[in-house]
């Protein structure tokens, strides 16, 4: 049942959505569809939501084989290589405007990552040269230019000269090194390990998972980290719940791809340790509550978080068959979702959260963190594993 509506959701409802989105004039997909439905087709277009959906469409195309799904996944590759590209320096603006010219010329190690794990993904669904050789000129550039002795640096002036990670910090400070963009570097690297299996590439997965196990993990609390300074000390008592059932199965998805019984056995513990937290600590009606910031917990169910709680959930069920209550919290959610958070309206998608009686904010529909990644690998993911499963 699980399977089977979720599917019909992807193809029905998320699919149709964004090919709707497609800027036919300018290229790349419009950046801005506000609460309101009403389409601004001069918003700033941002280059992390081109990449998750040139890496939405080709998975698409992957998981249900129709050429107009590769089509698509064209039509944000080009605009990714012909407008994302910064040809004087290397690596992925921030931001384009509606026209594709520059608009925020600053460069991010997330931004790079999400480059990476998309055009990997294209890669995998068009055998197009091109997007595997730009995937490892990013790579290049990160792993020159984009770390330290002590892990990735993130945010950077147009040249790679530091500045201040303001896109990537939150709750009131200013961190240099953020639990999110480790992840997402992670997730890059699994993609492109994936496509290529490359022994460079899974020298660093190794790396990465040495640090989330040994500097990001806090194994008195049972938890990631999430902000840090340079030298991974951390910088607040925040508990993102998202995040952590989010890396509890992608960290599994990592190891199961690079297939190290020693690295299974290191990080297979701290993916049990988090999903069983989360389970008892955030899993509250029907759903997953945000964060919890000095103890005090914020009750906002955000659209991705509960998407990446099906996920969680499930894979921690696939880990442990005797554990059911995963599998029925990632059913339950699916019903929280099916029923309050995908927009009824014609013309909608998802809301981009509820309040805790499930009432939506009034944000926008599609903005530039807002886009088929979260749902969209939900749906892949759901089909992949209980597909594998039947």
């Amino acid at each position: 049942m699980l399977r089977a509506e979720v599917k019909e959701h992807l193809k029905t409802d998320i699919i149709p959505f964004w090919q709707g989105m497609r800027d036919e004039e300018y290229g790349g997909f419009y950046g801005y569809l506000g609460y309101d439905l009403k389409l601004d087709k001069e918003a700033v277009k941002g280059c992390i939501l081109n990449s998750r959906i040139l890496w939405f469409f080709s998975n698409a195309y992957l998981r249900l084989g129709e050429k107009k799904l590769l089509e698509d996944a064209g039509h944000a590759f080009r605009f990714l290589k012909e407008r994302c590209l910064d040809r004087e320096y290397g690596g992925v603006y921030w931001s384009l405007t509606h026209k594709g010219e520059p608009e925020d010329i600053t460069k991010h190690t997330y931004n790079q990552a999400f480059a990476i794990y998309a055009l990997s993904s294209y890669y995998d669904a068009s055998k197009d040269e091109e997007s595997i050789k730009i995937a490892w000129e990013l790579y290049r550039l990160v792993e020159e230019k984009c770390t330290d002795e002590y892990g990735y640096m993130e945010a950077f002036e147009r040249d790679f000269r530091p500045a201040k990670n303001d896109k990537l910090s939150e709750n009131g400070v200013m961190a240099e090194k953020t639990m999110n963009t480790l992840l997402h570097v992670f997730e890059a690297y699994t993609e492109l390990y994936r496509v290529t299996g490359k022994a460079c590439v899974a020298d660093r997965l190794r790396y990465m998972l040495d640090l989330m196990a040994d500097r990001v993990y806090n194994r008195k609390l049972g938890r990631q980290e999430v902000f840090f300074d340079r030298r991974w000390n951390t910088l607040l008592d925040l508990y993102s719940y998202g995040h952590d059932i989010e890396a509890a199965w992608l960290i599994d998805r990592g190891l199961e791809v690079l297939n190290d019984g020693a690295y299974a056995e290191k990080l297979g513990l701290i993916t049990r340790t988090i999903t069983e937290n989360i389970y008892n600590r955030a899993y509250i009606g029907h759903s997953l509550v945000n964060e919890a910031e000095n103890g005090v917990v914020d009750t906002t169910r955000v659209w991705w978080v509960q998407a990446e709680a099906v996920v969680g959930f499930l894979n921690g069920y696939q880990k442990m068959p005797q554990e059911k209550k995963y599998l029925e919290a990632a059913e339950d959610i699916w019903r929280y979702i099916k029923d309050r958070l995908i927009d009824k309206r014609q013309g909608s998608e998802w809301f981009s959260e509820l309040d805790k009686d499930g009432n939506p904010a009034a944000k926008p529909i599609v903005e530039p963190w807002k886009c088929p990644y979260h749902n969209g690998r939900m749906c892949f993911e759901v089909m992949r594993r209980l597909e594998d499963a039947s």
